[in-house]
């Protein structure tokens, strides 16, 4: 998932790498000392890593990884041998997405879509750096929220975002000791702590599964150790070419697109109102930034078409001064957003976005006047979602310093296997093909259905897509790719070329 909302010394593992050179520009060793890991049951609240007989352990890795024997911090891992040794290829690690998703339990929860390819591998979960019970960052308290006015504007609203994105940036900067750990949150060093659990460990590679921001953690991993990566499954990803707020500026058009004519009408209808009267909905007044992030998650999949039109209806009829009582849909965004925990689930994508000095979470404009423009500007094309997508200020705008490092170039011959669907309004087909190209060694599984993620659908409950689960499966278990790039058209595929 790409974030919806303005929403890491001496190990002695010889091969992990310094600074900002890859494993593309110099030899990888050929020996490291493998870390002695202590194996124990998970946290009470990693209840389903429990009850599967999952172990738990922390894996020491450098803070700065250009000062190996400096500072250490903790990685969580998790990890569900494999149940058929005799096959056993090796392990398998995974990322959610976000950038800021935990990651502990994901591999397992992989399981029931892998069948029986989750029993030759070790299921590897981690927590990336700082995040959930790795060493952790946390920001100063945020403030309570101030609840929207009676009376509002477009201008009001982005000066209000303006605002908590500076606060966000001075209370995490500020607390404890953030500074000296916030610059080493980074993609990149992500992507060498992947590399530090596969060596402690013991293994000589690592098989993976990524979705969204964490296909491309997977993208970046194949570029910095290329002979580290044994079977990748990159699944929803972007243009490697982009930064972070030009990926989600991207995003507009094809969410725009997403929205039948009288879906559309009756929530710009809605979003009228609630640019100049935030809308009433039991207690709460919705402004238009948030109804327009709610519309966002549920223009996704095509599943949630009808919660859609719930919202929408229930809306519609608030804005036109009902009282009304929301349906399940509406009703469930209402808690999420009244949460107190939802400032502080948004501190992880924020600490990556800033961290990153480019593709892929990085590259934010510093002048608010660029995103007030942009927004304005995309009215014309995309009134529902551009005012959204172009007005992403995130607090890295406000962020001292400078990323350590750049953005990732991607330009590999690594095998490895990307899934994408094609009316995919999250991050769009175009980025997919876009680093397809240059992950030469890839083959491409296209989904010819709306969706942000192909592959474990069924495990979401959404619909499954069944010739890319098994085409996932089968890579996985036999290490064959697909002899040319394909298309899932329904339950079929069909041979099409999209390099």
């Amino acid at each position: 998932m790409r974030l919806a909302s303005a929403v890491t010394a001496g190990l002695g593992l010889v091969g992990l790498l310094a600074g900002g050179v890859s494993a593309a520009d110099r030899p990888e060793p050929p020996k490291e000392q493998r870390t002695q890991l202590s194996w124990g049951r998970c946290s009470a609240d990693q209840k389903e890593l429990n009850e599967a007989g999952a172990q738990c352990a922390e894996v020491p890795v450098p803070l700065d990884y250009a000062h190996p024997d400096g500072r250490t911090i903790k990685i969580a891992i998790s990890r569900v041998k494999a149940k058929s040794p005799g096959e056993r290829r090796g392990i398998l690690l995974s990322n959610p997405g976000g950038p800021g998703g935990t990651g502990l339990a994901n591999t397992l929860a992989l399981r029931p879509a892998l069948k029986d390819v989750a029993d030759r591998y070790d299921l590897i979960g981690f927590d990336p750096r700082f995040l959930g019970e790795s060493t952790p960052v946390t920001c100063g308290k945020a403030p309570r929220p101030t609840p929207p006015a009676e009376t509002t504007t477009p201008r009001r609203d982005f000066e209000d975002s303006v605002r908590t994105a500076r606060d966000t940036a001075r209370r995490c900067q500020e607390h404890g000791d953030n500074a000296e750990l916030l610059p080493h949150a980074s993609t990149r060093n992500v992507a060498r702590d992947m590399d530090a659990i596969r060596a402690a460990l013991g293994e000589r590679k690592l098989s993976y599964y990524g979705i969204s921001y964490g296909a491309d953690l997977g993208a970046v991993y194949t570029q910095l150790f290329p002979r580290r990566a044994d079977r990748v499954v990159l699944d929803s990803s972007t243009d490697p070419a982009a930064t972070q707020y030009e990926l989600f500026q991207r995003s507009g058009a094809p969410a725009e697109a997403a929205l039948d004519p009288q879906v559309r009408s009756d929530i710009r209808t809605v979003l009228a109102r609630a640019e100049r009267h935030p809308v009433p909905v039991q207690g709460q007044r919705l402004n238009a930034p948030l109804l327009r992030l709610i519309f966002k998650q549920l223009v996704q999949h095509e599943e949630y078409d009808p919660q859609l039109l719930s919202v929408v209806s229930d809306l519609k009829r608030a804005a036109a001064g009902e009282q009304i009582e929301p349906g399940p849909a509406l009703d469930g965004f209402l808690d999420l957003l009244s949460s107190p925990e939802l400032a502080d689930s948004m501190t992880g994508g924020a600490i990556f976005m800033c961290g990153d000095g480019g593709w892929p979470a990085g590259g934010w404009p510093k002048d608010p006047a660029t995103y007030w423009q942009n927004m304005q500007r995309s009215r014309a094309t995309q009134p529902v979602f551009g005012p959204y997508v172009n007005g992403m200020i995130a607090p890295c705008a406000f962020w001292d310093g400078e990323p350590r490092e750049p953005g990732t170039k991607i330009g590999n011959a690594v095998p490895l296997l990307m899934l994408q669907a094609r009316y995919d309004n999250n991050v769009p087909y175009e980025g997919a093909l876009a680093l397809h190209q240059r992950l030469k060694g890839s083959r491409l599984i296209t989904a010819d259905i709306r969706s942000h993620g192909v592959y474990a659908r069924g495990t979401a409950g959404l619909t499954p897509v069944p010739c890319a689960d098994r085409a996932v499966n089968s890579y996985l278990r036999d290490g064959k790719l697909p002899a040319a790039d394909f298309t899932c058209s329904g339950t079929d595929p069909k041979t099409e070329a999209t390099r």
